[in-house]
Order: C-alpha cells, then structure tokens, then sequence
C-alpha cells in the first residue's frame, strides 16, 4: 500500500502563490506517476498536473505557464508550485499515486484563494 499526505494549502489572495507537498511512504517502488487533481464545492475532481516516473510533466491547460510540478526522490515527495493564483481556483487539492494499476489517493488539503 501506498500513502499519501498532503500539506501547503491555505488562503491566498488572487494573485498568490502558494506550494504544495505530497510526501508518499509504504511501497512505493511501483508508482508509475503522481500528481494532483482539484475538487472545487459541488463539483468532481479536475485534473491539475501530473509527473511521471521519468520525470515528463503534463498539465491542464488553464494552469500552464503558472503552475509547476516537480519531485525530490529522495524525499519521495511531489511539489506543486502554485503562482497568480485565480479565485476559481479555490478547492480541495488532492494527491495521487499511480501504483499497481490503481490511483491511490491522499486527503487533500484546501486552497482558498479570496480577496
């Protein structure tokens, strides 16, 4: 199994930034990629960003240019580098892990982005 914990979140104002942690532990030579989706109030989850495990990135369209992902192996730890943060982008972020054909899941940690 694999488990995730996310932390970084908060309250930023538009414009902001803010960085977010997932630090993955338990068997996690099998992760194929990680990375985050968010879930605004009353909606599904949308896709954010995602790394592979050779280090390739995608991201969502809205989020280009702003947002980066990145990873420390050794930390076992994935970061998401949030910039100019919009007010639409106020919502539950949550980590994932690509392993043994299955997302696995973190609890997420909230970003509020309000003036």
């Amino acid at each position: 199994q694999v488990q995730l914990v996310e932390s970084g979140g908060g309250m930023v104002q538009p414009g902001g930034s803010l960085r977010l942690s997932c630090a993955a532990s338990g068997s996690i030579l099998g992760i194929v990629e990680m990375g985050w989706y968010r879930q605004a109030p009353g909606r599904g989850r949308d896709f954010v960003a995602r790394i592979l495990s050779g280090g390739r990135t995608n991201y969502a369209d809205s989020v280009k240019g702003r947002f980066t992902i990145s990873r420390d192996t050794g930390k076992n730890t994935v970061f998401l580098q949030m910039n100019s943060l919009k007010a639409g982008e106020t919502g539950g972020y949550h980590c994932y892990a690509f392993v043994d054909g299955a997302n696995r899941w973190g609890q997420g940690t909230q970003v509020t982005v309000s003036s």
